[in-house]
């Protein structure tokens, strides 16, 4: 993968507020690349920058499984320390919590 959509795409990762979840193919969206949401866990996966990688989800709101299961908890972990909530199945409200690539709501505002 060429490293300028490699960096694209972390950039975006990294933007990811508190509280706040996205997509693989949000991400992709974001970075330029269209529907090429598989290019997203390729460029996080070789990537060595510190990323909130916990924001990142798949399309059904389950968090982004890295291949055991304590990474998994850890991840529900951090999520849950930024006040997402999640559904008896483990999964989080698309609608309440997505990033839509703008900033943060402020102070009080609600979402």
């Amino acid at each position: 993968m060429p490293s300028d959509l490699h960096e694209r795409i972390c950039d975006v990762v990294a933007r990811i507020p508190s509280g706040r979840v996205a997509t693989y193919g949000q991400i992709a969206k974001l970075a330029g690349l269209g529907g090429q949401a598989r290019l997203v866990g390729y460029a996080l996966y070789a990537s060595d920058r510190p990323l909130p990688w916990h924001r990142v989800i798949n399309a059904r709101g389950e968090v982004s499984r890295r291949g055991d299961s304590y990474s998994e908890l850890f991840q529900y972990q951090l999520l849950a320390s930024e006040g997402v909530e999640f559904d008896g199945q483990g999964r989080i409200s698309l609608r309440r919590f997505r990033w839509n690539g703008e900033a943060p709501p402020s102070a009080g505002e609600s979402s």
